[in-house]
């Protein structure tokens, strides 16, 4: 299956999200293309082959808003399915979520972000998010006050 046929997948399509903590606050972008346009996210994207899901949660942090972060932790997994109006599955992807600690940047928009924010966890409840974002942005915050995302010294 090619990267870019993501529609009527023959199996579902590894892909992995990053939530870097930095202090009391999470960075979300806004997603710039369908599916999802307009709502804000966890930075991510596909799996390539050969690359473990850390690394590919650290690339494609740093390829779509600019941020260099270092994954520490699991700290969800989904799966995100649709349907057409047949009922056939039309979208399956399973999107891992990573915890990181927060490194470098402070996030720039790209093609597939229009916005870039850093939001408080109570701040996610007031924006219009992916399904589930606040779940896993709990979690995230959850490792964090655990001691598993501690600044670097």
């Amino acid at each position: 299956m090619a990267m870019t046929d993501r529609s009527y997948p023959p199996r579902p399509i590894l892909a992995v999200s990053t939530a870097v903590i930095r202090g009391d606050r999470m960075l979300v972008a806004q997603r710039a293309n369908p599916p999802g346009r307009g709502l804000y996210s966890l930075p991510g994207g596909l799996v390539e082959i050969g690359e473990t899901l850390a690394e590919a949660a650290a690339r494609e942090l740093m390829e779509e808003v600019s941020v260099l972060a270092a994954p520490v932790g699991l700290c969800s997994a989904r799966d995100i399915i649709t349907r057409d109006a047949d009922g056939r599955v039309e979208r399956h992807f399973v999107v891992v979520s990573y915890a990181a600690r927060w490194l470098s940047g402070e996030g720039e928009p790209s093609p597939e972000a229009s916005d870039i924010r850093w939001v408080s966890l109570a701040e996610i409840g007031r924006l219009a998010t992916t399904d589930g974002l606040a779940d896993v942005a709990r979690a995230a915050f959850a490792l964090a006050a655990a001691g598993g995302l501690a600044a670097p010294a």
